[in-house]
Protein backbone atom coordinates (compact mmCIF):
# COMPACT_ATOMS: atom_id res chain seq x y z
CA UNK A 1 0.00 0.00 0.00
CA UNK A 2 1.34 3.42 -0.92
CA UNK A 3 1.79 5.94 1.84
CA UNK A 4 2.42 9.64 1.43
CA UNK A 5 5.66 11.08 2.83
CA UNK A 6 5.50 11.88 6.52
CA UNK A 7 7.46 13.92 9.02
CA UNK A 8 9.82 11.61 10.91
CA UNK A 9 8.96 13.38 14.15
CA UNK A 10 5.28 12.47 13.70
CA UNK A 11 6.05 8.73 13.82
CA UNK A 12 5.34 7.66 17.40
CA UNK A 13 8.14 6.59 19.72
CA UNK A 14 7.01 3.96 22.21
CA UNK A 15 7.87 5.40 25.64
CA UNK A 16 10.43 3.46 27.65
CA UNK A 17 10.65 0.53 25.23
CA UNK A 18 13.87 -1.49 25.45
CA UNK A 19 14.83 -5.14 25.19
CA UNK A 20 17.20 -4.80 28.15
CA UNK A 21 16.20 -6.53 31.39
CA UNK A 22 16.64 -4.71 34.69
CA UNK A 23 18.96 -3.47 36.04
CA UNK A 24 19.96 -2.32 32.54
CA UNK A 25 16.60 -1.04 31.25
CA UNK A 26 16.63 1.97 33.56
CA UNK A 27 20.00 3.07 32.13
CA UNK A 28 18.38 3.96 28.79
CA UNK A 29 15.32 5.73 30.21
CA UNK A 30 16.27 9.04 28.58
CA UNK A 31 16.42 7.47 25.10
CA UNK A 32 13.52 7.68 22.67
CA UNK A 33 13.54 5.82 19.34
CA UNK A 34 11.22 6.50 16.44
CA UNK A 35 11.45 3.31 14.36
CA UNK A 36 11.19 4.85 10.91
CA UNK A 37 12.12 1.68 9.02
CA UNK A 38 9.46 -0.39 10.78
CA UNK A 39 6.84 2.30 10.07
CA UNK A 40 7.43 1.79 6.34
CA UNK A 41 7.66 -2.01 6.64
CA UNK A 42 11.39 -2.25 5.84
CA UNK A 43 12.79 -5.68 6.66
CA UNK A 44 16.42 -5.72 5.42
CA UNK A 45 17.63 -2.83 7.57
CA UNK A 46 16.41 -0.62 10.38
CA UNK A 47 16.32 3.16 10.56
CA UNK A 48 15.72 4.95 13.84
CA UNK A 49 15.43 8.64 14.66
CA UNK A 50 16.83 8.56 18.19
CA UNK A 51 16.67 11.25 20.85
CA UNK A 52 18.84 11.36 23.99
CA UNK A 53 17.87 13.63 26.85
CA UNK A 54 20.67 15.20 28.90
CA UNK A 55 22.48 12.44 30.80
CA UNK A 56 21.01 9.63 28.67
CA UNK A 57 22.87 6.84 26.88
CA UNK A 58 22.08 5.23 23.52
CA UNK A 59 22.75 1.69 24.71
CA UNK A 60 25.10 -0.24 26.92
CA UNK A 61 28.59 -0.40 25.40
CA UNK A 62 28.28 -3.25 22.90
CA UNK A 63 29.60 -4.86 19.73
CA UNK A 64 27.82 -7.00 17.15
CA UNK A 65 29.10 -10.21 15.56
CA UNK A 66 27.17 -9.81 12.27
CA UNK A 67 25.09 -6.64 12.18
CA UNK A 68 26.59 -3.31 11.18
CA UNK A 69 25.46 0.11 12.34
CA UNK A 70 25.80 3.71 11.16
CA UNK A 71 24.98 6.96 12.96
CA UNK A 72 24.58 10.56 11.77
CA UNK A 73 24.32 13.31 14.39
CA UNK A 74 21.53 15.79 13.64
CA UNK A 75 21.39 17.83 16.84
CA UNK A 76 23.54 18.19 19.95
CA UNK A 77 27.02 17.00 20.88
CA UNK A 78 27.08 13.45 22.27
CA UNK A 79 30.21 11.61 23.33
CA UNK A 80 31.00 8.55 21.24
CA UNK A 81 32.63 5.88 23.39
CA UNK A 82 34.57 3.64 21.02
CA UNK A 83 36.50 0.96 22.86
CA UNK A 84 38.82 2.84 25.23
CA UNK A 85 38.58 6.13 23.30
CA UNK A 86 36.03 8.95 23.46
CA UNK A 87 35.11 11.51 20.81
CA UNK A 88 32.81 14.54 21.02
CA UNK A 89 30.50 14.53 17.99
CA UNK A 90 28.66 17.50 16.46
CA UNK A 91 25.78 17.89 13.99
CA UNK A 92 26.83 16.46 10.64
CA UNK A 93 29.35 14.02 12.17
CA UNK A 94 28.88 10.35 11.39
CA UNK A 95 30.40 6.98 12.19
CA UNK A 96 30.03 3.40 10.97
CA UNK A 97 30.39 0.36 13.22
CA UNK A 98 31.65 -2.67 11.32
CA UNK A 99 30.55 -6.07 12.60
CA UNK A 100 32.85 -8.59 14.25
CA UNK A 101 35.54 -6.13 15.39
CA UNK A 102 34.92 -6.65 19.10
CA UNK A 103 35.12 -2.86 19.57
CA UNK A 104 32.29 -1.82 21.88
CA UNK A 105 30.50 1.46 21.28
CA UNK A 106 27.80 3.70 22.71
CA UNK A 107 26.71 7.34 22.71
CA UNK A 108 26.42 9.32 25.94
CA UNK A 109 24.76 12.72 26.22
CA UNK A 110 26.94 14.47 28.80
CA UNK A 111 25.56 17.88 27.88
CA UNK A 112 22.54 19.84 29.05
CA UNK A 113 21.19 19.94 25.47
CA UNK A 114 19.14 17.32 23.65
CA UNK A 115 20.84 15.01 21.16
CA UNK A 116 19.12 13.68 18.03
CA UNK A 117 20.69 11.28 15.59
CA UNK A 118 19.82 8.94 12.76
CA UNK A 119 20.73 5.31 13.38
CA UNK A 120 20.82 2.75 10.57
CA UNK A 121 21.58 -0.94 10.97
CA UNK A 122 21.30 -4.08 8.92
CA UNK A 123 19.37 -7.13 10.05
CA UNK A 124 21.86 -9.92 9.33
CA UNK A 125 20.62 -13.16 10.86
CA UNK A 126 22.39 -15.01 13.66
CA UNK A 127 23.83 -11.93 15.36
CA UNK A 128 25.31 -12.01 18.84
CA UNK A 129 25.93 -8.92 20.93
CA UNK A 130 28.69 -8.66 23.50
CA UNK A 131 28.54 -6.18 26.38
CA UNK A 132 32.10 -6.04 27.76
CA UNK A 133 31.25 -3.91 30.80
CA UNK A 134 28.07 -5.72 31.86
CA UNK A 135 26.91 -9.24 32.72
CA UNK A 136 24.71 -9.45 29.64
CA UNK A 137 24.72 -11.27 26.31
CA UNK A 138 22.19 -10.99 23.48
CA UNK A 139 21.67 -13.77 20.96
CA UNK A 140 19.40 -13.39 17.97
CA UNK A 141 16.99 -16.31 17.60
CA UNK A 142 15.94 -17.76 14.21
CA UNK A 143 12.63 -15.83 14.39
CA UNK A 144 14.51 -12.51 14.77
CA UNK A 145 13.71 -12.11 18.47
CA UNK A 146 16.50 -11.62 21.01
CA UNK A 147 17.40 -13.90 23.92
CA UNK A 148 19.04 -11.95 26.74
CA UNK A 149 21.09 -13.90 29.24
CA UNK A 150 23.86 -13.51 31.74
CA UNK A 151 27.31 -14.12 30.21
CA UNK A 152 27.29 -17.66 31.67
CA UNK A 153 24.09 -18.38 29.74
CA UNK A 154 21.47 -18.40 32.50
CA UNK A 155 18.41 -16.21 31.78
CA UNK A 156 17.38 -12.99 33.44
Amino acid sequence: MKQPPISAKSIPAPPGKTIYPEPFASLVEGRQKRKLGEYFGLTNFGVNLTHLSPGAISALAHSHSKQEEFILILEGSPTLVLGEEEFILHPGDCYGFKADTGIAHQLINRTQENVTYLEIGDRSEGDEVEFPNDDLKATQLPNGEWALTHKDGHPY
